[in-house]
């Protein structure tokens, strides 16, 4: 599939099956991540791949557990996959999805929001270009401020200057995988 294609083909995925994502799959697209663009050329992000649907289920509660409605920006995202935007009731951020990559940053540099990003972005496509779907989420530095959240990160071996960025939700979509919206108009211009 041409980069453009894919790209325009890709889209978040919010509802999923209950099928784990192959290991072989989950590697290729972490090693995507790695290879994503970042400042300077420092390799700073770090990424841990998760393939256990009962520890993405913990960390998905663990990521709404603190979220703040009240700094939404718009409102509703979509009938056919909602967000936590739609769906006040959603106990867990992650969506159920089975398979799950919190993407780290250093706290301390300036650049570690969207070298994460740019990580996560690499890690969608080439999911994308395997049949994997996934949805990026935010709301990294609060899901591992508690308790349980310091715990797994120690046992992770990440260092104290790390925090969560965002993560990138792993799995097959349930149902009939959406179509793109149409593009809003007046978002871009070309200066000669």
């Amino acid at each position: 599939m041409e980069i453009l294609e894919l790209m325009k083909r890709r889209r978040s995925i919010r509802k999923y099956e209950g099928k784990q994502v192959e290991r072989e799959s989950l590697e290729a697209i972490i090693e995507a991540g790695l290879y994503a663009p970042n400042a300077g050329g420092g390799q700073r992000s770090k990424i841990i791949g998760i393939r256990n649907a009962e520890l993405a289920e913990k960390i998905g509660k663990l990521n709404i557990a603190q979220f703040d409605r009240s700094k939404l920006s718009g409102g509703y995202v979509s009938k056919d996959q909602p967000s936590i935007i739609d769906d006040p009731s959603m106990k867990s951020g992650f969506y159920g999805a089975p398979a799950v990559c919190v993407i780290f940053g250093q706290t301390n540099f300036l650049y570690s929001i969207p070298d994460a990003f740019c990580c996560a972005e690499n890690m969608v496509l080439a999911a994308a270009a395997l049949g994997v779907s996934s949805c990026i989420v935010a709301r990294g530095e609060e899901t591992f401020n508690n308790e349980i959240g310091s715990a797994l990160l120690k046992e992770w071996d990440i260092p104290e200057n790390y925090v969560a960025r965002c993560f990138v939700l792993l799995g097959y979509c349930k149902g009939e995988y959406p179509t793109a919206k149409p593009r809003k108009a007046n978002r871009s211009r070309i200066i000669e």
